[in-house]
């Protein structure tokens, strides 16, 4: 078989142990095809959505209900975004818990870092984009957030919303962060982080001296089940969007922006859950960025994974890093279940 372009994209050969679905779970092909279906439902909205206050949430409802196919369309890009927030979280605790963050990898750790940053960022102004009489009550905290951090608060306001009142003048200002801001910065990184992956030496595995399985697998293998999964993928995707509709409300007018629904995204409902016990800089802010600093500080704070157990399901040479991720996921998981059982 006569490699193609997508084949060029992988290394020739890469070791079948680490190949192995139960050993990547498939996380960083997976979050590639969501990112795609994601920018390409997008782009398809984008021929009927109106960034304007007055006629984005009709503009919205008449993609699902009036143009055609438009409520697959919407469905799709729906769920495509919130199973890539999940799926990008699932391959960064998959890349922490097999210890390949270790270097030559630890720039592209923090890129892909960044990504999932970038995803969250771009899932939230999507949302908004909505304009409808759910997404007030989270656009204001989210940006009364940002004013409470010292000094440049009230700049990086002006930054984020264009300043006056949200919920009736920032939807043209999140729309162009949604569109060029963070999506151009995302696909940009996207492909450097799929570069540093070939650059560094493909998947993180032991080194050749300590390693103890050394079959490995063709280029041509590993696309054909890459194929099949996104195929698998793409059929549960369309039943998940045809069996679930993407949210829709009635919307947004000056008389009607208080009263919608008062919940944030569920990426930010353990966020929205700590403000509830106090001060809004420390817990909407502080502590959400200290736990990024301390997911970025992982490949250099932490000890040094022993070489032999690189690329290795738990290896006991970073358990540190392990259990501090492992406690910061679980106190996220039961925040959420907390703020989502209120």
């Amino acid at each position: 078989m006569r490699p193609s372009f997508f084949h060029h994209l992988h290394p020739p050969t890469i070791p079948a142990a680490q190949a192995r679905w139960r050993h990547t779970l498939g996380a960083g092909g997976m979050a590639v095809f969501l990112m795609l279906v994601a920018g390409l439902t997008g782009m398809l909205e984008m021929f009927y959505y109106i960034p304007n206050p007055k006629e984005a949430a009709l503009s919205v409802q008449a993609i699902a209900y009036h143009v055609p196919l438009g409520w697959l369309v919407r469905n799709l890009h729906y769920w495509s975004a919130q199973l890539l927030v999940m799926i990008s979280a699932l391959h960064l605790l998959r890349v922490i818990f097999t210890a390949a963050y270790s270097s030559p990898r630890r720039f592209n750790y923090l890129l892909g870092l960044g990504l999932f940053i970038l995803v969250i960022l771009l899932d939230f102004t999507g949302y908004i984009l909505r304009w409808d009489v759910d997404i007030c009550y989270p656009l204001l905290t989210g940006t009364n957030l940002i004013k409470t951090i010292p000094l440049v608060g009230d700049f990086l306001f002006r930054i984020a919303t264009g300043g006056g009142e949200v919920c009736s003048s920032a939807l043209v200002r999140f729309y162009t962060w949604h569109i060029f801001g963070l999506s151009i910065v995302a696909v940009i990184m996207g492909v450097w982080h799929a570069f540093r992956v070939r650059r560094d030496g493909g998947i993180a595995v032991p080194p050749p001296d300590v390693r103890a399985d050394h079959e490995r697998i063709s280029r041509n293998e590993l696309v054909q089940r890459e194929i099949l999964a996104m195929f698998i993928a793409g059929i549960a995707l369309i039943l998940l969007s045809v069996i679930f509709p993407a949210p829709i409300a009635p919307a947004m007018t000056e008389v009607s922006a208080l009263t919608g629904e008062t919940r944030a995204p569920w990426f930010f409902l353990w966020v929205q859950q700590m403000l509830k016990w106090g001060d809004p800089f420390l817990f909407g802010v502080l502590i959400p960025l200290g736990v990024l600093a301390l997911l970025a500080l992982i490949p250099y704070a932490f000890p040094k994974p022993a070489k032999h157990e690189i690329g290795t399901w738990f290896p006991k040479s970073s358990r540190a890093a392990q259990v501090t991720v492992g406690l910061v996921s679980l106190a996220v998981i039961i925040l959420t279940l907390l703020a989502n059982a209120n």
